[in-house]
C-alpha cells in the first residue's frame, strides 16, 4: 500500500509517493510563482495554487506508472502546506481575493495599533503567539478594513477563511469538506491553544465575528475522500493535514518532549516538543501545536526565522555574487575566516527571539580587505547565528539544555553550514538526509490514520541512516564570531 503526500510550499509543490516502510518511491516538483508587490504585499493566486498541486500530482503519478507502480495501491493522501498563507472565498468556492502569503507585511500598522490598544498579553495568553504580520490574523483585519468587497462578505457571513490546507481540501472534495487541523489553526491568531477551539472573544475584538472558519480536527484524521480531480479512477482518503514545519518535526522524529528540529528553507522554523500542555515563553518564542492525532495533542515552542535561504537567494539574484548554490560550500571554505563581515538579514524584519519588524537588513564590518566571498559567507553564516539565538532562548524557557538538534531542508546539504552550526551550538547536529521531510511527516500521519502504519513505535524504526555532525575544536573562534553578531544585532 502507498501514501501520496502533497507538500504545498511557497515556491513549489512537491508530490511524493511513500511505501509502507516509509520509503519514497517517486517524486515530482512543480514551481509556483509568487507576486512581490508594492507596500510589502506578497500574494499568490488561489486557483493557480490548486492547479499547481494538480500538475505536481499528475507528474508524480506518471513517474509512478513508469516504475511499474500500481495506482490502485495508493490508499490515502496526506497534505502539508505553507502555514500562515490564507485564502478567503465565497460559498461557491470562488476566491474573494488573492492568497495572502506568510511573508506579506501589509499589516504592520494594524499590529502597532493592537499593541497600543493593549492586546499583546491577551493574544499571547490565548493563542501562544505574538502580534506580528507573520501570522494570518492581522492581514485578515487589513483586508476587512481596506477592501470593501471583503468587509461586505464578512459582515454578511459570506466569507470563508482557510489556510492552504483548508483551501486544498475544499477544492479536492468539490466543496464538500471544510476543515483545518490544529497546527494550521494555531498560526492564525484566532485559535485558543488551551481550549483547542476558535476564540470567539478575539474574533469579536477584531471585528471578524461573522467570518466563517473551518471545523477543527487533529492532524491525523479522516478528512474526506478525493479522486484528485479525476487524476485517479478511484477515490482515496485524505487522512492528514498539517503545517509544513510541524510535518517536518514529525518526520524528523520529534515524538517526545524535549525533541527539537530546525528546518532550513526560505525561512527557518525551529520547533521544540514541550509535551501535552502549552507553556508560555518569556524569551521571544511562540507556543504552538507541534502535531496531533486522535487522542493526543503535543505542543511546541517555536522560533521563527524570517530570512534564511532567502538571504542567500538575495546575494545570488540581486547582488549576482555567485551563480549556483552548489558553489557556496567551496566559497566559504576557501576563506580562512569571515573577515569580520556580517549580514543582518532583516529583509522582512527580524523574527524570533528579537521580533523587530521595523529593523532593516544591513551588511556590517566591511573594510578594504573585504571581497565578495566575505559577503557570500556572511549570508551563509547568518543562518546558524539566528538558529543559535533561538536555541539559547528555548533553553532559557524550558530550563534544560538541548542535547541534539535535528535538521532538515535543502541547505543541510551544505557541509560548511552543518559543521558551523554544530560548532556554534557545541552539540551534535543530526540530519536524516531526507530533503522532503515535511512530505514524510505528513505521510507518517496519514499512514497512521489509514492503518498503513500501526504506531509511533513503528515509525521510530524507520530512517535509521541519520548522519550526525559533532562539534570540532573550532568552537572558541565561533564563539568570538557569535559575540560580534550579537553586538551588531543590538
Amino acid at each position: 500500500m502507498y501514501i501520496l503526500a502533497i507538500d504545498q510550499g511557497t515556491s513549489s509543490t512537491k508530490t511524493i509517493i511513500f511505501d509502507s516502510n516509509g520509503k519514497a518511491q517517486c517524486k515530482a516538483t512543480e514551481p509556483l510563482n509568487t507576486h512581490y508587490l508594492k507596500n510589502n504585499k506578497v500574494e499568490q493566486e488561489p486557483e493557480v495554487i490548486y492547479q499547481n498541486v494538480l500538475s505536481s500530482v499528475k507528474k508524480c503519478l506518471a513517474n509512478f506508472n513508469k516504475i511499474g507502480g500500481d495506482l490502485i495501491k495508493i490508499k490515502t493522501c496526506a497534505i502539508s502546506n505553507q502555514r500562515e498563507t490564507f485564502v478567503l472565498w465565497d460559498k461557491n468556492g470562488k476566491p474573494l481575493y488573492n492568497a495572502v502569503v506568510w511573508q506579506c507585511k501589509r499589516s504592520i500598522d494594524i499590529c502597532d495599533r493592537l499593541k497600543n490598544e493593549g492586546f499583546s498579553s491577551k493574544i499571547n495568553e490565548k493563542t501562544g503567539l505574538i502580534i506580528d504580520p507573520y501570522f494570518s490574523g492581522t492581514k485578515v483585519i487589513w483586508l476587512y478594513e481596506n477592501e470593501m468587497k471583503i468587509k461586505t462578505a464578512i459582515d454578511n457571513g459570506e466569507a470563508y477563511f482557510g489556510n492552504i490546507d483548508s483551501w486544498l481540501l475544499f477544492k479536492l472534495t468539490n466543496g464538500e469538506q471544510y476543515f483545518t487541523d490544529y497546527t494550521n489553526a494555531s498560526r492564525t491568531m484566532f485559535f485558543n491553544l488551551k481550549e483547542l477551539s476558535w476564540d470567539k472573544e478575539l474574533l469579536s475584538d477584531f471585528g471578524l465575528a461573522n467570518l466563517n472558519l473551518p471545523e477543527l480536527k487533529p492532524s491525523s484524521y479522516h478528512y474526506g475522500e478525493t479522486n484528485l480531480d479525476g487524476l485517479l479512477d478511484h477515490k482515496i482518503s485524505i487522512s492528514a493535514l498539517i503545517g509544513d514545519s510541524h510535518a517536518a518535526a514529525f518526520g524528523e522524529g520529534c515524538f517526545e518532549s524535549g525533541d527539537a528540529k530546525a528546518t532550513l528553507g526560505t525561512g527557518s522554523s525551529i520547533l521544540m516538543n514541550i509535551g501535552n500542555h502549552p507553556k508560555t515563553s518569556k524569551n521571544g518564542m511562540v507556543t504552538t501545536i507541534c502535531w496531533s492525532k486522535e487522542g493526543r495533542v503535543d505542543y511546541a515552542f517555536e522560533g521563527i526565522i524570517v530570512s534564511a535561504g532567502a538571504t542567500i537567494e538575495w546575494v545570488k539574484n540581486q547582488l549576482e555574487l555567485f551563480d549556483n548554490v552548489d558553489e557556496l560550500e567551496n566559497i566559504c571554505l576557501s576563506l580562512k575566516d569571515n573577515g569580520g563581515v556580517y549580514i543582518i538579514p532583516a529583509f522582512s524584519g527580524l523574527g524570533a527571539p528579537h521580533w523587530d519588524m521595523n529593523r532593516q537588513a544591513s551588511i556590517e564590518g566591511l573594510s578594504f580587505d573585504s571581497n565578495k566571498k566575505h559577503i557570500i559567507r556572511a549570508a551563509v553564516e547568518s543562518i546558524p547565528y539566528q538558529i543559535k539565538d533561538v536555541i539559547v532562548a528555548m533553553e532559557n524557557d524550558s530550563g534544560s539544555s538541548l542535547s541534539e538538534l535535528k535538521i532538515d531542508g535543502g541547505i543541510t546539504s551544505n557541509k560548511f553550514v552543518v559543521q558551523f552550526l554544530a560548532d556554534l551550538l557545541k552539540r551534535k547536529v543530526t540530519n536524516i538526509e531526507i530533503v522532503d521531510v515535511s512530505a514524510l511527516g505528513a505521510a507518517y500521519l496519514g499512514g497512521l490514520n489509514a492503518g498503513i502504519y500501526k504506531s509511533i513505535e513503528q515509525l521510530k524504526s524507520f530512517n535509521n541512516n541519520s548522519k550526525t555532525t559533532l562539534a570540532s575544536n573550532n568552537t572558541f573562534k565561533l564563539e568570538t564570531y557569535y559575540n560580534q553578531w550579537k553586538e551588531f544585532i543590538r
